[in-house]
């Protein structure tokens, strides 16, 4: 019931920000929350940042607090994230998500997936 693109993955300098867009394609008003995630090259795919789509609460666990923040635009149907002062870390497929089911916010079980983004950062 839902479709999700990911969009502005490439490769960045050490030093650079990146910021990372998301289209959703879904029934009007169905979407509770919206997520960023990551898989690095060898790692599982951890969670990096929550928004409600509703009232733009935000959850950011360790990975994500204080690094990385996530916006959205309901006019738009889009969520974002930004990321500031970017390291070789960073390198990573990024996944959009969202989720037509009441959850917590912290849930890391989402409905719907994008495709995922490359993002590289050289060391």
């Amino acid at each position: 019931q839902a479709q999700l693109v990911e969009y502005g993955g490439g490769l960045v300098q050490a030093g650079g920000s990146l910021r990372l867009s998301c289209t959703i394609s879904a029934r009007p008003y169905s979407i509770y929350r919206t997520a960023w995630f990551r898989q690095a090259p060898g790692k599982e795919r951890d969670l990096v940042a929550v928004i409600d789509w509703r009232f733009a609460n935000t959850y950011y666990p360790d990975l994500g607090k204080g690094r990385f923040t996530i916006s959205r635009d309901n006019a738009k149907n889009m969520v974002y994230l930004q990321k500031d002062m970017l390291t070789p870390e960073d390198t990573a497929v990024y996944y959009c998500a969202a989720d037509d089911v009441l959850r917590d916010i912290s849930s890391t079980t989402f409905a719907y997936w994008g495709q995922g983004t490359q993002v590289s950062v050289p060391s």
